[in-house]
């Protein structure tokens, strides 16, 4: 199994997540390190800071060596498609080739009505987010990209320069949905990240090998990524026998999401725990 890190960008300060992620950047076991795309800060006091996600990714692509580093995952409805494969070009730019490019369809309600950002019914921002990420696909490997969408139309239209990894970088799509979600998985992501637990998660992993099986494509391309998280009253051995049991189950990727405070000190007894399983 390899690992990497989540770092989420709320109730914490700048300083705190570049100490984590460059201690990270140290740590053979990590791979990765990603954070996540929200204005107001979720599950927690809503009127806490908030950092933003991509213009951090872009400082901590200069501010890290190795690690791969991504947004866990980036909500469609916040950046129109064309603007956001830009955005994500310049920052694989910026790192060297060192990024994965998250996507989800998005749901914060609350943002959306602080923000007077539509937030669609199901069905459409489904609709919508297919058709993100197939311009998004489109402008990041093509010289001149043209897609007549319902929602998103492309004219001869360019992204330069183009992302160092080619023909882009991976696409990472975050969620369960079977339908929906899944489907768009096997059409275009190079990841999958999934949030469920241990004994939900292999259920939803046979709905993704369908839907693969459904647009002629082998599940095994992609990469089947996984929440671990840490709780510090546990101890890092419970989330290495968490870890186990999802690489037991088919996991390729277990990425450890480290909550608030983020310090630095955490890492290395985690990545001493997690060692046996790491290859």
């Amino acid at each position: 199994m390899r690992f990497g890190i989540k770092t989420a960008p709320q109730h914490t300060s700048w300083a705190a997540m570049l100490d984590v992620w460059r201690a990270a950047d140290d740590i053979e076991v990590f791979e990765s390190a990603w954070n996540f795309d929200h204005f107001y800060p979720i599950f927690s006091d809503s009127d806490g800071p908030c950092l933003e996600a991509w213009t951090m990714l872009a400082a901590m692509a200069h501010a890290t060596r190795r690690l791969r580093i991504g947004c866990q995952v980036t909500g469609m409805i916040y950046r129109h498609p064309a603007v956001l494969a830009n955005m994500a070009a310049t920052v694989d730019i910026i790192s060297g080739g060192r990024l994965d490019v998250g996507l989800g369809a998005g749901w914060n309600q609350q943002e959306c009505d602080a923000y007077g950002i539509p937030l669609p019914p199901l069905k459409e921002r489904f609709d919508r987010f297919d058709e993100g990420v197939e311009a998004i696909v489109l402008l990041l490997s093509q010289e001149n990209s043209t897609l007549d969408g319902r929602y998103v139309q492309l004219r001869d239209a360019r992204c330069e320069p183009k992302p160092i990894q080619q023909p882009h970088p991976p696409i990472t799509i975050g969620g369960n949905g079977p339908t929906r979600t899944l489907r768009t998985v096997a059409r275009f992501a190079q990841q999958w990240n999934s949030t469920a637990g241990i004994e939900h998660w292999p259920a939803i992993k046979t709905t993704l090998e369908k839907r693969c099986a459904e647009v002629g494509r082998d599940a095994s391309s992609i990469d089947c990524s996984v929440n671990l998280r840490y709780d510090p009253s546990q101890g890092p051995h419970a989330i290495a026998a968490t870890a186990s049991a999802f690489a037991e189950a088919g996991a390729d990727i277990g990425i450890v999401y480290l909550p608030t405070p983020h310090t630095a000190d955490v890492l290395e007894p985690i990545a001493d725990a997690l060692r046996g399983l790491a290859g």
